[in-house]
């Protein structure tokens, strides 16, 4: 995108939120005493930015891919924010940007620069404010900068002032920098990985926040920050199994005691390579020594378990993992294809598992086993597809138009069976089959998550031998439908080998790429109230 449309996209996304706010304010009542009463709730701004960047991947990521709301879009987002729900009637609230990539390659800074932009263009138009929600994933990317969250919130911080308090919520995979850490007043991340708590973490970071301002306590008087030098894959961190699950299950009762606010642990984000990326631990309230007990008691239960880790299922080669699957009478085998996982930041294409397969003889002939892939970016397939129709044969390339480091593109050769138009991440989405193996290609990458991802294709998971897909834990759905399931330790941006990739710039010592490391310090560091870090934001 060009600096003169990012100006024009900017200037167009600004007119239509000025034009909501005109209608609405046109439509509202004029009742004197309803006035009053609004006057005297709070007046909370919306905003955030929200992606998982793989610096080890050679993707980028562009504006466009955030699918940005704005204005009154904004409260689609949030289910808690209904027009009849109590918390949306508390305040006064200002909804600007809010927009959530999947997980992909680094951001250009063009986009961060213009999304940025936007947002704070949109700021300025209802200051003051008593209180912002940022809605933020903590594990952004962008070409030049380090720390992108941590901007983002230095030039929020800048435009709505030292005294609006600031409710942060995050992934537990994203990152806490020290000046993030400052600039903000609440602090909150998701308590379940896989993040079946997500709504329930931001409507625990709106509450809170409500609750401080209406109450008038205001900033909590400690915000105990502990770095906690772990590095793992969420894939050895999921809360349904140990340590992860005994972990987390003591943050919320330890948020019971007595001037505690909250406490979140922060697995971080392992792929990218910045010096943010570790572990942390924090814990707010008004009790000093309550605040302190708790960020240290978390922080050294998880140095304490650090070699307990595993994978959240079984994992093997694919050669092994097709094996097996085939082996086994169990109807679906899933198999994932961790390595290129874009829920974690891979780019999605690369082919490599999608050869392998197909290489296999059990798959040559239309009565061997039956197996789905999912998926691979192939716009030329898709084109071709389209042109011959269902029920008619493709010969074209797809995959590794961006990663092509493990392999090259892939030819598919077969039927066409399906083709669907209107997904918002995939755009349109065929199914060819090549022998016994169904191969989803999409003229965007896409994840497939839901059982209706497959059904809408024609295509019945539950009564297919083998499912095999781009991504690491199983998301409950998936889960809940496997009958077997195995993790492949395959090539791509966000291996689950730590140890293959080449880290230059994270802290170290790091557990476990250093494994006979010390014990580290994990006193609390007391970060200051975004008040008294105003004199330094240009830190």
């Amino acid at each position: 995108m060009s600096r003169d449309n990012t100006s024009l996209m900017r200037q167009f996304l600004i007119l239509i939120s000025c034009s909501l706010t005109i209608w609405l304010g046109c439509s509202s009542s004029t009742d004197s005493g309803s006035r009053e009463t609004e006057d005297s709730l709070p007046r909370i701004a919306i905003a955030g930015l929200a992606i998982e960047s793989s610096t080890f991947s050679p993707a980028v990521t562009h504006a466009e891919a955030f699918h940005s709301r704005i204005g009154e879009e904004v409260f689609a987002i949030y289910p808690f924010f209904d027009p009849d729900s109590s918390l949306r009637k508390e305040a006064r609230w200002f909804p600007t940007l809010k927009g959530h990539a999947l997980p992909g390659g680094i951001v250009t800074r063009e986009a961060y620069d213009s999304l940025v932009g936007i947002t704070l263009d949109m700021l300025k138009e209802n200051l003051p404010y008593d209180g912002l929600f940022f809605d933020i994933h903590g594990a952004m990317s962008v070409v030049g900068l380090d720390d992108p969250e941590g901007d983002f919130i230095v030039r929020v911080r800048e435009l709505v002032g030292p005294e609006t308090v600031i409710s942060t919520c995050m992934d537990l995979h994203g990152n806490v920098s020290w000046r993030l850490a400052e600039n903000t007043d609440l602090m909150t991340c998701y308590r379940m990985a896989p993040h079946e708590d997500a709504m329930e973490s931001k409507r625990r970071a709106v509450s809170n926040l409500v609750d401080r301002l209406q109450s008038g306590k205001g900033k909590p008087a400690y915000k105990a920050w502990i770095p906690v030098p772990i590095l793992l894959p969420g894939e050895k961190t999921s809360t349904r199994i140990e340590p992860a699950k005994s972990l987390y299950a003591k943050v919320e009762p330890a948020t019971q005691n007595e001037g505690v606010l909250d406490a979140a642990i922060w697995v971080g984000y392992a792929w990218a390579d910045e010096p943010r990326n570790h572990a942390v631990v924090m814990a707010t309230g008004d009790d000093k020594d309550a605040v302190a007990q708790v960020a240290e008691d978390l922080a050294e239960y998880f140095w304490e378990v650090r070699n307990e880790f595993v994978f959240v299922a079984p994992t093997a080669t694919l050669e092994e993992s097709l094996d097996m699957a085939i082996e086994s009478d169990k109807v679906p085998f899933i198999i994932s294809d961790m390595g290129d996982n874009p829920t974690a930041g891979g780019a999605g294409d690369v082919t490599w598992t999608i050869h392998e397969i197909l290489k296999r003889p059990e798959f040559k002939s239309e009565d061997g086993p039956s197996l789905i892939y999912a998926s691979i970016p192939g716009p030329e397939l898709v084109s071709e597809a389209e042109a011959v129709g269902v029920g008619g044969e493709v010969d074209a390339l797809a995959g590794a138009a961006i990663d092509d480091r493990y392999a090259p593109p892939v030819r598919l050769v077969g039927e066409v069976e399906a083709i669907e138009h209107g997904d918002r991440h995939a755009e349109t989405e065929v199914v060819v089959r090549v022998g016994s193996v169904r191969v989803i290609v999409t003229k965007k990458r896409k994840p497939y998550h839901h059982e209706k991802d497959f059904t809408n294709l024609g295509l019945n998971p539950r009564e297919t031998d083998m499912v095999v897909v781009k991504i690491g834990y199983l998301v409950p759905e998936l889960y809940d439908m496997r009958a077997d399931w195995i993790m492949a330790l395959t090539p791509g941006g966000v291996d689950q080998d730590l140890l293959r990739l080449d880290y230059k710039r994270i802290n170290k010592p790091m557990f476990p790429l250093d494994p006979d490391m010390s014990d580290p310090d994990l006193s609390v560091r007391w970060v200051p109230l975004s008040h008294q870090a105003a004199q330094h934001l240009d830190q």
